[in-house]
């Protein structure tokens, strides 16, 4: 469990690609020791498991299913992403809660700055509109964002300058692909409902 508040981020040094999944080197100023092996960390919303630890160098397992529900498929060499380490017992939740299973990845549509903030139109496919809703929660990369407009095709979020400038949000272009994250609450309220 997280809470998608980002204050590190990684440079991906190396992707060792198999026929369906991949192991990923990450370079971070963030620390991790051998006792951290087999640990979850939110990288860029998705949880992977820590596989190795070499000195500021950490590699993760990506699985076919993260492969197929991110955009992880598209990670190259030099690529940034957001990371997060579970919380603790007693930690202050500042963001919301983040479970590091990515629904879908979805395209930027809009970047637009607006004074220090920016606002980033980001599309959704009409199956997916039931999970949101106006000043509602949802994870981007993992970063816990709030909705600040239902669009007709998506959604929009307003990035503060404290976030654009700590996370991987500073590299978006429009056309990019972001992991997403809809509220825990909302899918089990959806399902529910459904079988109510």
């Amino acid at each position: 469990m997280f809470n998608g508040i980002i204050n590190f981020t990684g440079k991906i040094t190396k992707i060792i690609k198999y026929k369906k999944d991949f192991i990923i080197s990450v370079n971070s100023k963030m620390n991790f020791s051998k006792n951290e092996l087999g640990s979850s960390v939110s990288c860029s919303g998705a949880c992977l498991t820590v596989n190795n630890v070499n000195k500021n160098t950490v590699s993760f397992y990506v699985s076919k299913e993260t492969l197929d529900k991110t955009n992880f498929k598209h990670l190259k060499a030099g690529d940034i992403i957001n990371l997060e380490k579970s919380m603790k017992h007693g930690q202050r939740i500042s963001g919301h809660f983040v479970q590091g299973h990515v629904d879908t990845a979805c395209r930027v549509q809009k970047i637009i700055s607006q004074g220090k903030s920016k606002y980033i139109d980001i599309s959704l496919d009409k199956k997916y509109k039931k999970y949101i809703i106006k000043k509602g929660s949802i994870t981007l990369n993992g970063i816990s964002l709030t909705i600040s407009k239902l669009l007709n095709n998506g959604f929009q979020v307003v990035i503060i300058p404290w976030t654009y400038k700590c996370t991987n949000l500073r590299n978006l272009k429009k056309r990019d692909l972001v992991n997403v994250e809809f509220d825990v609450l909302s899918k089990y309220i959806s399902n529910f409902l459904r079988y109510k």
